[in-house]
């Protein structure tokens, strides 16, 4: 097995197969085996495994030693004989993560099921969203996003950091920091760090999620400012409809988006009255 977590090894493997980081994809390859192991301890019990931008295989390659059955999904053609190569048991399919069926891909592999990717920094909100419609087709999932995406995603009630993200996907997940990634971690190294997350599905339970998640969105659209204001200008409404429903779910019109836990966006939204 070839060890691509080994940056002489993964460079000695990239010029073989003439390969390099396409920047336009946003790619930094994955080199540490501290990071590698981390990630498959996190799925070492699914029996499936999707892997969504492989790269050149560095996790992909050490998924055969406990899975039945892996699937990639990869949009640079050029990775596909270099997997061949460093993960020859994967089915990789050259396709858009963004457009794929991920339910259909899933669907085909045996449960229980990861999700596995290293989201390339500039989709990681589309992608993110996209996983999270998918939610219901796998059991586990690790990712690694930019540390910032992932302070957001975890930012809890009164952080800072809390946006429509965190609510929307803390709505749908038992979200997990797994381990810190720096920047030499990867090859060529990005000028930000990472964060592996585990997001584990859970019973939502929300009636028209696309809708909770809008008032989600909205409510942060100026996230300095009160939510009676965001609701008034993001749904159209007059004040004094804002304030009701804002009273409705025992919140007042000083409430801001960052205070409310997920509990009280559940409430608020039941109580909605648009």
């Amino acid at each position: 097995m070839l060890d691509l977590n080994d940056p002489a090894t993964l460079k000695a493997f990239l010029a073989r197969h003439g390969l390099t980081a396409d920047k336009r994809l946003g790619q930094h390859f994955l080199c540490s085996s501290r990071v590698v192991q981390a990630i498959t301890e996190r799925l070492s019990f699914c029996k499936g495994i999707l892997e969504i931008g492989p790269g050149p295989g560095a996790i992909t390659s050490q998924l055969a030693s406990f899975t039945n059955k892996s699937l990639a999904i990869e949009l640079d053609d050029r990775m596909i004989d270099a997997l061949r190569e460093s993960a020859p048991e994967t089915v990789v399919f050259k396709e858009d993560a963004l457009k794929a069926d991920l339910g259909d891909r899933l669907r085909s592999l045996p449960e229980p099921r990861g999700l596995v990717s290293n989201i390339p920094y500039y989709i990681t909100g589309p992608l993110l969203t996209k996983f999270a419609e998918a939610r219901t087709g796998y059991d586990v999932a690790v990712l690694m996003m930019q540390k910032e995406v992932a302070d957001r995603v975890l930012a809890g009630a009164k952080a800072s950091a809390r946006g429509s993200l965190s609510v929307y996907l803390q709505s749908q997940f038992e979200i997990e920091k797994v381990i810190a990634v720096p920047s030499g971690a990867f090859l060529p190294p990005p000028k930000v760090e990472s964060t592996v997350l585990q997001f584990k599905p859970k019973a939502v339970g929300i009636e028209d999620e696309a809708g909770f998640f809008k008032l989600a969105r909205l409510s942060f659209t100026q996230p300095r400012k009160t939510m009676v204001n965001n609701l008034v200008s993001g749904y159209g409404i007059a004040r004094e409809e804002a304030v009701t429903w804002l009273e409705s779910a025992d919140l007042t019109e000083r409430s801001r988006p960052q205070e409310l836990d997920l509990a009280q966006w559940k409430k608020l939204w039941s109580a909605r009255t648009r």
